[in-house]
């Protein structure tokens, strides 16, 4: 079976177009804070997030400090 991806179209479309997002504060979202956005406007994750998948995206994405090193 095929992994599931994290539908980032969807997710751009919600922040930019519903919620009037710019780029630096859509980007600056947490994937907790997307979905909480999301469930007040009536919309829901089907499944959550496997453990592998986001270990997986962890090592693929990791978090990076700012211009400063935090």
């Amino acid at each position: 079976m095929a992994e599931a991806r994290f539908p980032w179209r969807e997710a751009m479309a919600f922040g930019f177009g519903h919620l009037r997002l710019g780029p630096d504060a859509f980007w600056r979202m947490t994937i907790r804070e997307l979905s909480a956005a999301a469930s007040a406007h009536g919309l829901q994750a089907n499944d959550p997030i496997s453990r592998e998948s986001f270990s997986a995206l962890q090592a693929a994405y990791p978090d990076k400090g700012d211009e400063n090193g935090d």
